[in-house]
């Protein structure tokens, strides 16, 4: 079944590269689609799988009761791969879904949070976007890519989400 899913996935992220490649002229239009490409690649591989969190003071977090200095773990991957929150195809490759935005992405509107949320979220988070889509323009100008067939999907985390075989990228030069 995870290898179904997995080509399943692998003919859609393709889809979608194709699509990368051939981006119209519209510097907008290719903006947009590149910003649903990243928010989907960092929703299914967020940078960080987890983050730690400690309580300033006493407070209520719906039914539980969490004294002050508490510890809790958000599980970023966890979430992110929730079907509660993403629906049952969590697990694919869909950029569409944050074509109505990231708060309307999932079924709750803080379900997406590769670089947290609220007042301790990465301040590097817009620099982090912009120097990832113009690395993107930049190739997608003079190369158009694929993975290579060699490719092996497995994910680990070490710190931050890695592959653990490397990714081979095959890249062809686009004649001007």
């Amino acid at each position: 079944m995870k290898a179904k899913k997995y080509l399943s996935c692998r003919k859609n992220c393709k889809k979608w590269l194709l699509k990368l490649n051939n981006l119209s002229s519209s510097r907008e239009a290719s903006d947009y689609t590149m910003t649903m490409v990243l928010n989907e690649t960092l929703r299914l591989y967020p940078p960080v799988t987890a983050l730690v969190r400690k309580t300033k003071q006493a407070i209520k977090l719906g039914q539980f009761s969490l004294p002050k200095d508490a510890l809790l773990l958000l599980p970023i991957l966890a979430v992110h791969h929730n079907q509660k929150f993403w629906g049952p195809d969590a697990m694919l490759f869909k950029p569409e879904r944050f074509a109505v935005g990231v708060s309307k992405a999932a079924i709750h509107p803080n379900a997406f949070f590769p670089f947290s949320l609220g007042p301790s979220n990465c301040v590097g988070q817009n620099f982090a976007m912009l120097e990832a889509k113009s690395v993107l323009a930049m190739i997608l100008q003079r190369f158009s890519f694929s993975l290579s067939p060699d490719y092996k999907h497995a994910p680990i985390a070490v710190i931050t989400l890695q592959t653990q075989h490397g990714m081979p990228i095959i890249f062809k030069s686009i004649e001007v």
